[in-house]
């Protein structure tokens, strides 16, 4: 039980750091107007700061634990990390994209539509896409997915970092 309070506390502030750090570069990012041409970037600094934190947090869990660590307890770290986060900056993007700079996905749907245009694509092509593009960029299918893409990453890079760190008692011997 007591390794249980453990791992919510870390699983708990370790998220909440990530989860301010996605919100801090996103608005770094758009403070600058960097966002919509160099977006990509942000989203490699976030994916950077994702694997330091969540190998960080299962250190410290593993630290706590007077250095015993079991894989298990690893992917429940590191998951529960990448949920925290994923919560906090699927709200942020939310509140983002509806209130303080709606007209942002239409800002995106211009840059893709310019991209489409110059690497050839027919009309139909653009149109197909751009139909495509709205669908998928709606709440319903962003916000399940952002989580899910989360943890998704949060569960390889846990399970990455907890092959490596785990050791159990029984080891020891």
């Amino acid at each position: 039980m007591e390794n249980q309070a453990k791992s919510k506390n870390i699983i708990l502030n370790y998220g909440l750091y990530l989860g301010i750090i996605g919100v801090f570069i996103h608005l770094a990012f758009y403070a600058t107007g960097t966002l919509i041409k160099f977006g990509w970037l942000s989203g490699i600094i976030g994916f950077i700061a994702m694997i330091v934190l969540i190998i960080l947090g299962i250190k410290k869990f593993k630290t706590d634990n007077s250095g015993f660590l079991t894989f298990g307890q690893a992917l429940k770290i590191g998951v529960g990390i990448a949920l925290i986060s994923a919560v906090i900056t699927t709200i942020y993007t939310l509140v983002f994209t509806n209130v303080i700079e709606p007209d942002f996905q239409a800002q995106m749907m211009e840059v893709q539509k310019q991209t489409w245009i110059d690497s050839g694509m027919t009309d139909e092509q653009i149109e197909a896409s751009e139909a495509m593009s709205k669908k998928f960029s709606s709440p319903i299918i962003t916000v399940p997915l952002s989580i899910v893409v989360s943890a998704f990453f949060g569960f390889i890079i846990s399970a990455i970092g907890g092959a490596i760190m785990k050791k159990t008692e029984e080891e020891q011997y």
